[in-house]
């Protein structure tokens, strides 16, 4: 089995048709470098750097897919007059 390292992590934006504001992606540094020399300015990075995967995932999704925060308990209903 061959083991890759990988250094860093980078999240950038990428510009998608019927998004306004584009999608964030995820990729390996040197994938980053790549991608730029192709196309220099054609993406936007918010963040290079990153130690590990999970993290630049985390940071690229932002608050979506966090849990939906509860309002605490329902309330609860008065006993009934007798």
């Amino acid at each position: 089995m061959r083991v890759r390292k990988v250094e860093s992590w980078v999240v950038y934006r990428t510009a998608v048709k019927g998004q306004p504001t584009g999608v964030n992606a995820v990729c390996e540094a040197g994938e980053w470098e790549a991608m730029q020399a192709a196309q220099p300015g054609v993406l936007t990075l918010i963040q290079s750097g990153i130690a590990s995967e999970g993290e630049a995932e985390r940071l690229a999704r932002g608050t979506s897919g966090d849990p939906v925060p509860r309002n605490g308990s329902r309330p609860v209903d008065p006993p009934p007059v007798q």
